[in-house]
């Protein structure tokens, strides 16, 4: 069931991303299930940062995990939520994803604020 779940909320995400038109400085969420899946990138990205994976490979294990191969606005707010992370000194997973969510749920889906800083 978990399975299925993920599958189902990677391929809502992967449709909400593929079917905005436009492009943005930085990926805009478009619901608060993107904002959801947002702050759960930023979980996977503090974790794979604090254990120093190496960039190249978390940017392969999160590609692996969200499915963005088809979406320019997936693989951009995945750049922008492991940039974030991996100049990170700051917050914890839970709190960067936490304030990651406020934001972009407060904000209408501008994650920027939060992704602009160096946490």
């Amino acid at each position: 069931m978990l399975h299925f779940t993920r599958t189902a909320v990677r391929l809502a995400f992967i449709a909400a991303l593929t079917s905005a038109a436009g492009a943005f400085a930085a990926p805009r969420a478009e619901s608060a299930l993107e904002c959801g899946i947002a702050a759960d990138m930023a979980v996977v990205a503090h974790s794979l940062a604090h254990e120093h994976i190496q960039r190249q490979k978390a940017d392969t294990i999160m590609a692996r995990i969200y499915d963005v191969a088809e979406s320019d606005r997936g693989r951009e707010l995945m750049k922008e939520i492991l940039d974030a992370a991996y100049v990170s000194k700051g917050p914890s997973g839970q709190e960067f994803a936490k304030e990651l969510f406020s934001t972009c749920m407060k904000s209408g889906g501008d994650m920027d604020p939060v992704l602009g800083k160096k946490l």
